[in-house]
């Protein structure tokens, strides 16, 4: 194993409660210098961050609320779709009320792998007038820039958290009923390769930059761990790095 992997574990494990003085946890008559704070609540590691996900997909089983004919995106996705299973279907012979255009997004969390589940939001881009009921057929999703392989799959019921009802004139609705989720609605199929190792050094990143802040985790780095050594860069960044002689 690596040095640097060895250093980063025993990092991860023993600085969590370095103590810092800042708002903290400890009252500070019970700390004389200063309540403790875990650094991994105020910085995290460079390298290891989420990735978006998205791509176009269709929501099936409305009832009577999907897209319009003004609106032929998702009538075209259904032929384009049935047409893999050796069905025809003339597009203008279709008036499907029962399905909706939508944008189908997620957060593929550092460290994600295959057969892991995440969420996944689901928002109409076409007229539908609301995606209550409906049921996300399965829908790769990709990252920015990169349509040559998945990297998760989406489909299941949607969850919109409302209603819209319409009845002899009236109408009553209750929160957003065009942008629902699917709770675990998505299956990880790729891995994203995360580095956090850069020149031998890995960097904590402050999610609230500060100079103060960064100089106190780099002084309780060295002053917990002497086989490390820490500086802070600037106000948004602290360098770990292993000293000389180290095995």
């Amino acid at each position: 194993m690596k040095l640097v992997t060895v250093l980063i574990s025993v990092f991860l494990v023993l600085i969590a409660s370095a103590q810092m003085p800042s708002v903290g946890l400890v009252p500070p008559a019970e700390q004389p210098n200063g309540p403790l704070v875990r650094i991994k609540d105020i910085a995290r590691l460079r390298g290891v961050r989420s990735n978006q996900l998205m791509n176009v997909g269709v929501v099936v089983g409305l009832e009577g609320s999907g897209d319009s004919r003004n609106s032929p995106g998702a009538q075209t996705a259904i032929a384009n779709m049935v047409k893999e299973f050796g069905i025809s279907l003339d597009l203008s012979q279709l008036n499907l009320k029962n399905v909706a255009l939508v944008l189908v997004t997620a957060e593929l969390p550092p460290f994600a792998r295959p057969g892991n589940r995440i969420d996944v939001t689901v928002s109409s881009i076409g007229d539908a007038k609301s995606l209550q009921g409906g049921y996300l057929i399965q829908t790769p999703l990709y990252p920015a820039g990169d349509r040559s392989r998945a990297y998760a799959v989406a489909m299941g019921p949607i969850s919109i958290g409302g209603f819209n009802v319409q009845q002899g004139g009236s109408k009553m609705q209750k929160n957003h009923v065009n942008v629902g989720t699917i709770p675990s609605g998505a299956i990880v199929e790729r891995g994203v390769d995360t580095q956090y190792e850069f020149d031998g050094r890995f960097v904590l990143e402050l999610m609230d930059p500060d100079f103060t802040t960064a100089e106190r985790i780099a002084k309780a780095i060295n002053e917990q761990l002497p086989d490390l050594s820490a500086v802070a860069v600037d106000g948004g960044g602290v360098e770990v790095l292993a000293r000389e002689g180290i095995i």
